[in-house]
Order: C-alpha cells, then sequence, then structure tokens
C-alpha cells in the first residue's frame, strides 16, 4: 500500500467514526423529553418556565412544576410528570 492509500483509508475511517458518533447524539436526543414536575432540588437540567434562574441544579424545591429533567421519550407520565402546557396550567393555580 503507498503512503498515499494509507492516509486516504486512515482519513476515511476517522470521518466515519466521527459521523457514527454524530449519529448515535442525535438519536440519544430524539429518545428525550422534557418531564415538568419531577426533579428534586438541585436536580433540574436546565431554565426553570418561571425565569428565576437559568442553569442546571438550581432547584430550590422539589417537584415544582415550573422545574424539569430530561426523561426518555414516552416515560413522563408515568413518572407522573407533566408537559410544559400542563406545567404553565399548574403554575396559574
Amino acid at each position: 500500500m503507498n503512503p498515499h492509500q494509507l492516509v486516504s483509508s486512515a482519513l476515511a475511517a476517522a470521518l466515519s467514526l466521527g459521523l457514527g458518533a454524530a449519529t448515535t447524539t442525535a438519536h440519544a436526543a430524539e429518545a428525550k423529553e422534557k418531564c415538568y414536575g419531577i426533579t428534586k432540588a438541585g436536580a433540574n437540567d436546565c431554565a426553570n418556565l418561571s425565569g428565576s434562574h437559568s442553569c442546571a441544579g438550581q432547584a430550590t424545591t422539589g417537584t415544582d412544576p415550573a422545574e424539569w429533567k430530561y426523561v426518555a421519550k414516552g416515560t413522563c407520565k408515568s413518572m407522573k410528570g407533566m408537559t410544559a402546557e400542563e406545567a404553565k396550567a399548574a403554575m396559574k393555580k
């Protein structure tokens, strides 16, 4: 195998590994959904609906309808969680 073929093969292998990882990451992201009202204090995934904070881990109370966590798609209801719309309605009560 000449040096040009060797470099081409190595580059092709590296690119295929990178694309495979990106595809796996995309599928993993698609398989998740935001589930509101199930987090423990300090265990939220990002900003809440009320706007009182903008980062993960800043929930001050557990099961707050404004706080959310990513869960496997289709499992939120079985955890007694809510969609964003349901959480907004619960916050108004």
